[in-house]
């Protein structure tokens, strides 16, 4: 019999599978890409991650591939057309929020060169690799996520509280929070387990 591979315990099927493998908690410093996370994050906001995860095709196409100067010049038209997509999550404030989120995205890029710049000064640009033994043992929010959503909120994000600022930064390897016991922690800089 094959032995199964040790990882974090919520990955419980396929897709989950190959997000947690691939990508969670991986560096990320593309800025397109941190914008999806940003929109994608802020759509999940009181539902489970996996709904996001079945609609993310559906969200690349909806929104430009998350092109966030397309974004930030979505009309009324736009909006009502998105409100009727049932590809993504049709919640108007959360819609709203995407398209002033990209304006205050480009402001950013603007004035630090890019948003991968910014958003890893939280983390004084390289991730923080925790030694969490237990799902329990990992916060929902940590000082550096409070210090993210207050700057965030202060430059005209919405749907960004300090719990979307610290899932944000799980996923885009701004902190492993890869269990010490799953395989992806020392892939991605953990120690080995103990």
């Amino acid at each position: 019999m094959k032995k199964s591979i040790p990882r974090c315990p919520w990955p419980v099927d396929d897709l989950y599978i190959a997000y947690h493998d691939t990508e969670w908690g991986v560096p990320l410093h593309d800025d397109r890409t941190l914008f999806e996370f940003l929109v994608l994050e802020g759509a999940q906001a009181g539902l489970s991650w996996h709904i996001i995860l079945k609609k993310r095709g559906n969200y690349r196409k909806a929104f430009n591939h998350f092109d966030p100067q397309k974004v930030a010049r979505y009309n009324e038209t736009k909006l009502a057309a998105l409100l009727a997509n049932p590809g993504i999550i049709r919640n108007r404030l959360k819609i709203a929020a995407a398209v002033r989120n990209a304006k205050a995205f480009l402001a950013v890029q603007e004035e630090f060169g890019s948003f991968d710049r910014y958003i890893w000064r939280f983390v004084d640009g390289r991730p923080i690799i925790n030694m969490h033994r237990s799902m329990k043992d990992v916060p929902a929010r940590t000082r550096e996520s409070d210090a993210m959503s207050r700057d965030l909120k202060q430059r005209g994000f919405t749907f960004v509280g300090s719990t979307i600022c610290y899932a944000h930064m799980q996923a885009t390897g701004m902190v492993n929070d890869h269990l010490v016991t799953c395989f992806r922690h020392k892939e991605l800089g953990g120690k080995a387990k103990c």
